[in-house]
């Protein structure tokens, strides 16, 4: 095993091990995994550390488990395609200014207590901002994060940080989990003239939910993307084809 990272929980470790023992091809698939007695002498750890590495191990879709038998290594799905998210990256042009336009603290609304599963008298913090290009406005970006001490607040510090950034503050990074959704809609009034287009005009919607290791959202934005400027992509690769 190799040493230990700083902050990363023991059983995100252990996950991230066997899978880069999956990737290398030292397990193949349909391979056993070492039983959980055997990974928890090898990682000195305990049987229950040991099971929720192997459960995040299943739902990341690398093993899967036999009832009475044990783990073995999946096989690899050829028609899974990865799609690497970069909020400045993965619009279609360079983004050179990012416009911060408001940073406040609210009450959530009846969307915002569904999609970050906080009850209804939970604060939360909102950042609002526009993506542009050589000055033109490409996108506007929403972000909400449930509100609790120590979140940056500070329009100085919010311009340094990323999404994922500002939520991972209260859980290990390699822990959260990230969920993407792309629809096409038509612009309301108040998107389309942030973006200075006309109302109606079909625009790119981008979701992004981040979720920590027990899949309690920490984070939820909303994306609204110029069309003309939207580009999408994916690709397929031996080490994420699993």
């Amino acid at each position: 095993m190799k040493k230990k990272m700083s902050n990363v929980p023991i059983y995100i470790s252990i996950a991230e091990d066997i899978k880069e023992q999956i990737m290398a091809g030292k397990l193949a698939p349909k391979d056993i995994i070492p039983s959980e007695y055997t990974l928890c002498e090898q990682y000195n750890t305990s049987r229950m550390t040991v099971r929720r590495a192997l459960s995040t191990l299943v739902t990341d879709g690398f093993i899967y488990s036999i009832p009475g038998k044990g783990y073995f290594v999946s096989e690899p799905k050829l028609g899974k395609y990865i799609l690497e998210f970069d909020e400045k990256k993965s619009i279609g042009v360079k983004i050179d200014e990012e416009k911060l336009l408001n940073v406040d603290i609210i009450n959530p609304t009846i969307e915002l207590v569904y999609n970050l599963q906080i009850p209804q008298n939970k604060r939360v913090v909102t950042i609002k901002s526009l993506f542009l290009n050589n000055g033109n406005q490409v996108a506007y970006d929403e972000k909400y994060i449930p509100y609790y001490t120590g979140i940056p607040i500070v329009e100085e510090e919010i311009s340094l940080m990323t999404f994922k950034d500002m939520v991972s503050n209260k859980s290990s990074s390699f822990a959260l989990k990230k969920q993407l959704k792309i629809a096409v809609n038509k612009a309301s009034k108040d998107i389309a003239d942030l973006l200075d287009i006309n109302p109606n005009k079909a625009i790119v919607i981008i979701e992004q939910k981040i979720s920590d290791e027990n899949y309690q959202p920490v984070g939820w934005r909303k994306i609204f993307c110029r069309n003309d400027y939207f580009n999408l992509s994916a690709v397929s690769t031996k080490k994420e084809d699993i």
